[in-house]
Formats: structure tokens, sequence, C-alpha cells
């Protein structure tokens, strides 16, 4: 093991009180990887608290499984360096770093009963007799597997057969645990379960978690940090209250949530407030990180929940036709065009119907303004590349309501 010096706790810590960490800090500096020409991870900076959970977010071919990889010791280096608490790790062998993983696939001895596999590696680190069951029960018992003991993986359910994955990866007192998207292959009532679940062992255990995702309502309840890439390149790093409130680009906007991306042309600026004109809208907003300039291009973001029905009375952005209505409990998502073809996706909690005509608003903080059309054809295909204006104009010259 790397640098661990506390053990297994030998029951639950008090309400309240979490046990310490077994890792100080581990820092990432400048560690990339690339395949010839190609590089899948530009020169990532890090440094992970321990206790802290971490996720790498962002599509496929982001560059995040590349980072676990790397992190892992299962890709080599192409630059940079990783320390553990002061003492470099990246030159060791994946064996040698003390870290533990579960794999999207669990990767579960199916000859094995539930116990001996998560024995296996104490017994392949010559851990005595007495200690592997010690430390087994112990684990067996905190993530609620006790009664399964003696079943073989087939016997299990998915989320059970994930519990036995992660039981198996902190059995060993690892300084640090890697995830692999290992919810992927669950159903969705299974996922939320789960996340739970994953969030609990990581608290009672005191563990360091580094937990890959491509989903963002995901990693926004379960990381205490969020790491967002792009193109193998960190677009932003943040609480999710902060990526969530304020995404620094359109591509972290995408991931947490904006479905309407709104590519537009500024008229007139201001620090603080825009007025968005095109397509049949007129958009009150806030630029989102550089102010943008009359004639610049833009790309307004908005979420869904954060479009809505105009009350009587109300400053309304445009009219859009109810095209698709579904049906969410007690809210209607509601996809909607514009007479000039622009989509707009709305949430509704009074009653809609496909082909009626919706004036629809949005509060100035919650639109979005980002500067650069580059910005727009980086998000196709989702984001439509319709000419559209938007201007951008002090408080005394819009309303914001």
């Amino acid at each position: 093991m790397t640098g661990v010096t506390s053990s297994l706790p030998s029951s639950s810590p008090p309400a309240g009180q979490r046990p310490d960490s077994q890792l100080g800090r581990l820092s990432l500096r400048g560690v990339s990887r690339a395949y010839g020409a190609h590089t899948a991870l530009h020169p990532l900076d890090l440094d992970i608290a321990g206790g802290e959970f971490i996720a790498l977010l962002g599509p496929s071919g982001c560059g995040k499984t590349t980072a676990l990889n790397c992190l892992a010791g299962l890709l080599p280096l192409t630059s940079g360096e990783i320390e553990l608490d002061g003492r470099r790790v990246d030159t060791l062998p994946p064996e040698k770093r003390g870290f533990g993983m579960v794999f999207q696939n669990y990767a579960l001895f199916p000859h094995l009963t539930v116990r001996a596999n998560v024995a296996f590696g104490l017994k392949m680190r010559g851990v005595g007799k007495a200690e592997i069951e010690r430390r087994v029960a112990e684990v067996l018992r905190l993530v609620r597997l006790t009664e399964h003991a003696a079943k073989h993986p087939a016997q299990l359910s998915g989320g059970q057969q994930q519990r036995v994955a992660i039981a198996r990866a902190i059995v060993t007192e690892p300084a640090l645990v890697l995830m692999d998207e290992p919810l992927s292959n669950l159903d969705a009532a299974l996922r939320l379960a789960m996340r739970g679940e994953i969030r609990r062992i990581h608290q009672d255990f005191g563990l360091t978690t580094v937990y890959v995702t491509h989903d963002q309502e995901e990693a926004l309840s379960m990381a205490d940090r969020l790491v967002v890439l792009h193109d193998g390149r960190v677009s932003q790093i943040g609480t999710p209250a902060e990526l969530y409130e304020h995404p620094a680009d359109p591509h972290v906007a995408a991931f947490m949530g904006y479905r309407n991306l709104l590519p537009m042309t500024v008229t007139s600026a201001d620090a603080t407030t825009a007025l968005a004109e095109g397509d049949g809208l007129r958009i009150v907003g806030t630029p989102a990180a550089e102010p943008p300039a009359a004639g610049d291009q833009a790309l307004v973001a908005i979420r869904p929940e954060d479009l809505h029905i105009a009350a009587e009375g109300e400053t309304g952005i445009g009219e859009a036709t109810a095209e698709i209505v579904e049906y969410h409990g007690r809210v209607l998502h509601v996809e909607a065009a514009t007479a000039e073809g622009r989509r707009l996706h709305l949430k509704a909690h009074e009653p809609v119907r496909p082909g009626d005509r919706l004036r629809v608003a949005v509060a100035a903080e919650r639109a979005l303004v980002f500067r650069g059309a580059a910005a727009e054809a980086a998000l196709a295909p989702e984001v439509d590349t319709g000419a559209t204006t938007v201007a951008v104009q002090g408080d005394s010259g819009a309303d914001a309501s």
C-alpha cells in the first residue's frame, strides 16, 4: 500500500463524524497522454485533498477515462508527474500505487463467492488469514452484503454486484479509489439508489474518490468538485454550485443542463445586462464571462426549467408553438418552435397541448450570454446554426422581467 496508516473502521463513525482520510494530497502536474499525433489528454493540473470526491465529467472521447487510467497506472504518461503526499508515484506500476479501482463491468470472478471475491486482493498481498476474515467481514457489513457472502455473482442483482466490486476495491485500504462509470449498466431507478450508496460508502470509509461519468446529474449529486473535460482539455474545475450557476463556456453550460443554446449577434453591450433579438425572440440576459461588444457573435444559454410561459403582465421574450409535450409528473416538458424555426425547450406547470401558441419568458439572470461565434460551431450537432441577432444594453434600456 502507498502511504496508508489507518485501517478499516471497527464500527461506523458517530453521526456527523467522518473517519480520517488515508490520503493527504494527490497532485497531478502537467499530466498528458498522446497516441502518435493525437493527444487524448492535454496537460492536466489538479490537486486533490484527502477525503474529496472528484468527478471527471464530459462526453465520450473527452479524455476523462484516459485521465483515470493514467492515474491508475494503466496508461503511461506522455508528460507530467503524479505525486501522492509529496512522493512521486507515476513511475510505479499499478499494483505498487495502492489505489483501488471499480470498473464499468465490475470484473467479478464468477466462480468465486462474494466473500472470496472481496478477499482476493488481500490474499494476493499475503495478508494473514485471520486479518483477511476480519477485514472482509467488516467491509461486507459496511456495504450491507453480509447475508450474501456465500453467494456467487450470478445470484446477485446489478446493485449488489456493484457493491461487491466496491467492497473488493476498498478492503485493501487504498489511498485512493478510482471509479470508471460504475452505474452505466444499471437501470434508472437503481442508478438513483446506488448514487446514495456510493456517497455513503465514501463518507463512512473516509475515502478519497475520483469518479468518471458522462451524466451531469450524477456528478452534481455526488461530487465535491467537478472537472469538466472537452476534447482532452479542462474546460472548468469547481464545485457543483459553481459550475451549475456559473459555467465558464458553452461546453460546460451544455453539460450543466443549458439545453437552449441560441446563436445570436450582439448589437449593443453593457457589462451587466443583455438584450437579445432574433428569430422572433427578444431576450434580456446576463454576460456569462467577458462582456460582448456591438457586432460580436454570441450564444445565449437558457435551461428548460428557467424558460417558462409568461404570466399575465410579465414581459415575454417572444412566442412559439408547442410541438412536443412530455408528461413528467407535476411538470410538463415542452418542445416548441418560433415562426422562424428556432426550437425552444421549456417547463410548464399548466396544461399545454401540441399546437398551442405560447408566450415565453425568462429572468435576466437565468439567460447567459457567451461571447464568440466559435462556440456555436463547437456545440454542433446539438445547436442549430441559423442566424439570430442579440443586443446587449444597460438596465435603463432593457426590461429584465
